[in-house]
């Protein structure tokens, strides 16, 4: 399969048991579901995905899981974190191991520097295999931005780093790119309430959050807008925003898997330190869900 880095590509929650193993059944279940419903890739485990809390192994097994699950029908993107340069590149070869078609490379957790360790070490994951790479720049969980004259410098340097997923929250990061690289690298918008302001300017992917629960509305959303059907793209937009919010806040995993519970797919389990939200700030949130299901277009 020819890694295509386009459209919609679910940065996944990952299921959990009571004891809070990996659920791979559900797994299994909830990404047959998304593609099903016109996503083109699956992306495992960033941080949404609470990959910072699984072991080597689990990593490995959930990668198995989900490649076995979706077969030919769309491609598994790895997510490749980790403080150890070593581990990440160990990670990058058992990815392709387990029949991943692409690597998301993310910067090295807590450790952030200057550019030539942080070129340095994105480089070895990208040099561990053939596998296309995306570059997950996210300066506002990481505290390490590539700005786009590096990623100029690790595209002419490395052939099969094809994709950015672009998490800057600054939708002029698109068009910069672009500007430095032209189609040589495919763009992806990382913040849910983005895409729509970042798809004209030259953003050809997504991925994705609030996908996890509302994976119809999310891909029409996205074709919606690269079609250029602007009236039908911010209606949908109007009323989705105040979910995709969601995306973008401290405790996105637990409100995202808040959401998926709420429209019958998935729980709302998570890896301590998170926890799962109570009091007054779980009826707030279940009130901007209870108001977005009241309100659902019909599609």
């Amino acid at each position: 399969m020819t890694m295509k880095w386009q459209g919609v590509m679910p940065a996944i929650t990952t299921g959990l048991k009571e004891d809070l193993s990996i659920d791979h059944e559900f797994v299994a279940k909830h990404c047959n579901w998304l593609v099903d419903n016109g996503c083109t890739g699956i992306v495992t485990p960033g941080s949404l995905g609470e990959g910072a809390t699984m072991t080597f192994n689990e990593k490995l097994e959930l990668w198995q899981t989900i490649v076995k699950a979706v077969g030919d029908r769309v491609p598994v993107v790895a997510a490749i974190s980790s403080l150890s340069t070593a581990e990440a590149v160990a990670l990058a070869k058992s990815a392709e191991e387990k029949g991943c078609r692409g690597l998301m490379v993310l910067p090295p957790y807590v450790y952030n520097s200057d550019w030539r360790e942080m070129k340095a070490h994105v480089a070895a994951i990208f040099n561990a295999t053939k596998l296309s790479c995306m570059l997950y720049n996210n300066p506002v969980a990481y505290k390490t931005d590539y700005l786009p004259e590096q990623i100029q410098e690790l595209a002419s340097e490395h052939e099969n780093f094809q994709s950015v997923k672009e998490s800057s929250t600054d939708v002029r990061r698109v068009t910069a790119i672009k500007a430095l690289v032209g189609n040589r690298l495919d763009v992806f918008v990382g913040v849910d309430d983005a895409i729509v302001e970042a798809i004209p300017v030259g953003a050809v992917g997504w991925v994705a959050g609030l996908v996890n629960a509302f994976p119809k509305e999310s891909v029409d959303l996205f074709n919606y807008t690269q079609q250029g059907q602007m009236d039908k793209a911010l209606a949908l937009y109007h009323w989705f925003l105040p979910l995709l919010r969601m995306d973008t806040v401290v405790k996105f995993v637990q409100l995202i898997k808040l959401v998926q519970q709420e429209v019958g797919m998935g729980n709302t389990r998570v890896r301590p330190p998170r926890l799962e939200i109570v009091g007054a700030e779980l009826e707030q949130a279940q009130a901007v869900i209870h108001e977005a299901l009241n309100n659902r277009p019909k599609l």
